[in-house]
């Protein structure tokens, strides 16, 4: 493995997720959230895959089909949330887009070293076209899942921001089993489906993340008249 695999799977990984982030944060342009809490996010997202990757692989050990799958999307859904939950507790969280805004940046941020650390094997075998491939279809696939599945969670806790705190927990715990299920679901058919199914995978999960740009802009409607 030399510095320069490494180089190019490491921006493989990134540069998309920044491109998707950037997207994320014009969302954000009225009241746009610190850099540092912005940056913190992503990078404790990304620490989140060092921290899934053994437990994914000690549940190989004692799961299986179905449950496995489950295991697999809880803990990367848990950890992904534990990643924005620091500035989710700051007091710049002041405002329901906030939610938004930080869960999806840890989201990238956990997508971005995942979809490197697939890209590394093959380019290791000196397969740059299969590692281009491989980014190309994490890019509109997995890290959109990623997003979306975060987003879910951000929006649910978004909506509920001036609730009552017992109502905006109940929230908050909905919108993270929402996640681990389309997670689950994602892994099922992308598994079980076949090559046929990928194209309609692909396709719920877009119109999955034009929803959650609609619910979006509900989430940023009160704020719109000080913008």
């Amino acid at each position: 493995m030399t510095p320069l695999v490494l180089f190019i799977a490491f921006l493989g990984g990134i540069l998309p997720a920044c491109i998707w982030l950037f997207f994320w944060l014009l969302e954000d342009r009225c009241e746009p959230e610190p850099k540092r809490y912005i940056f913190l996010s992503f990078l404790a997202g990304m620490v989140g895959v060092l921290v899934v990757l053994p437990l994914e692989q000690l549940a190989e050990g004692y799961l299986a089909g179905t449950a496995l799958l489950f295991a697999w999307a809880a803990l990367e859904e848990l950890v992904k949330f534990g990643a924005a939950y620091v500035a989710l507790r700051s007091a710049f969280f002041d405002e329901p887009l906030d939610a938004v805004i930080y869960l999806v940046t840890a989201a990238l941020g956990f997508a971005a070293l995942e979809n490197a650390l697939f890209m590394l094997a093959p380019l290791m075998d000196g397969d740059f076209l299969r590692s281009v491939i491989t980014g190309n279809l994490r890019f509109m696939g997995a890290m959109l899942l990623h997003t979306l599945a975060s987003a879910t969670i951000g929006i649910a806790i978004a909506l509920s921001f001036y609730k009552p705190a017992a109502t905006r927990k109940m929230v908050a715990a909905a919108g993270v089993v929402l996640a681990i299920v389309l997670h689950t679901l994602f892994n099922f058919f992308i598994l079980n489906g076949g090559n046929d199914a990928t194209f309609w995978i692909f396709l719920c999960i877009w119109v999955g993340i034009v929803a959650a740009l609609l619910l979006v802009e509900r989430v940023k409607q009160p704020a719109r008249d000080y913008c």
